[in-house]
């Protein structure tokens, strides 16, 4: 059975050690023209059903579950990558293989999961089991755009001013001088502009965006241009995001860096923007798939994910807290205050 083995371009069976070279396409990666997409992309009514699948290897059809259109076979386990263009408006336009292997990725969990504080002595058993992580191809858009800012707000200079307090030195009432912040607003105007590129907003479902995010940055330069070849082993997930919803996400983060250019070029101690207009200029986007390792972890009759970033290694993950360590911790620190305050008292600093 040939899977995409993780760092290289070759396909390699786990039985007998055979590779093939990856011919991977001549086509360039390009951006494409987002002003030029039909209305009825831009809000795509994407099926909810099962996709479709036949194995070639023992026969069996079947259908994915979860959204995916690669995976391995119920019946035989054997990979199977079926065209996302089946069932999607949009294929993918380029693909970031695993980079990391599935050991080093359970190594990093286990470290992951041992550094975890206050969490259930139970985790780091599980910390140390061997069971295998599940690699997955998560769909991502990304958007590039040119932008230009005009804005108007104030800006706050903070200055200081004497004013007289009265205040009990040694038990007699004294005045004193105090210098106390006010703040100088002024009127500002101008202008700022920033060239985004690769955006990336998540566009499946199977996992919750916040898990996603902390895995950010992705080195996209390491995209490749789509070929299914590098999917055999793994399971793949179609976008459930339509693209018209994603580019509203992603120029909302756009957005939000935005706001902070314009801080900056405001200056002083503090701003106020009463007036934002942006202009988006020649935006563009991909479809990609990022790669993650995953491994679930059971507690108290809940799962929790862990993920792994299979091109940094960076992780992070859902984890359960355990609260006899956290009252431990409280109680503990309670014990030290006291024994301290005692110590004080005997010692007639108190």
């Amino acid at each position: 059975m040939l899977a995409y083995e993780p760092g290289t371009t070759e396909l390699a069976c786990a039985y007998c050690g055979h590779r093939n070279r990856i011919h991977e396409p001549a086509t360039e990666l390009v951006e494409r023209d987002f002003t030029a997409l039909p209305a009825e992309l831009l809000e795509e009514r994407i099926a909810e059903a099962p996709e479709p699948a036949t194995c070639e290897a023992c026969g069996a059809s079947f259908g994915f579950s979860e959204g995916l259109h690669a995976g391995p076979c119920p019946f035989c386990s054997q990979a199977v990558v079926v065209d996302p263009g089946r069932s999607r408006k949009l294929r993918p336009d380029a693909v970031l293989p695993f980079l990391i292997g599935e050991p080093e990725a359970r190594r990093l969990v286990q470290t992951w999961l041992e550094g975890l504080w206050f969490a259930p002595s139970r985790l780091t058993k599980e910390a140390r089991s061997e069971t295998r992580l599940s690699g997955r191809y998560l769909p991502y858009w990304t958007f590039d755009s040119r932008t230009r800012a005009r804005y108007a707000g104030r800006r706050g200079d903070v200055y200081y001013v004497p004013v007289q307090v009265t205040a009990v030195v040694d038990g007699r009432r004294t005045r004193q001088t105090r210098m106390e912040p006010r703040i100088r607003w002024s009127p500002v105007a101008g202008e700022v502009a920033r060239d985004f590129d690769d955006v990336p907003v998540a566009a499946g479902s199977s996992v919750p965006e916040a898990l996603q995010k902390p895995l950010e940055p992705w080195d996209l330069d390491g995209l490749k241009p789509y070929t299914p070849a590098f999917l055999p082993g793994f399971e793949s997930e179609l976008y459930q995001l339509p693209i018209g919803q994603g580019f509203a996400k992603a120029r909302e983060r756009m957005q939000d860096m935005l706001r902070d250019a314009v801080r900056h070029d405001i200056g002083g101690d503090q701003q106020i923007i009463e007036r934002l207009e942006i202009d988006w200029r020649d935006p563009t986007f991909k479809l990609v798939l990022l790669p993650v390792w995953t491994k679930r972890l059971l507690f108290l009759r809940r799962s929790w994910r862990v993920l792994v970033n299979a091109r940094t290694g960076e992780v992070h993950g859902e984890r359960p807290w355990s609260v006899w360590k956290i009252t431990g911790a409280i109680l503990a620190a309670l014990l030290a205050a006291g024994a301290l305050a005692l110590l004080l008292h005997a010692t007639g600093s108190l």
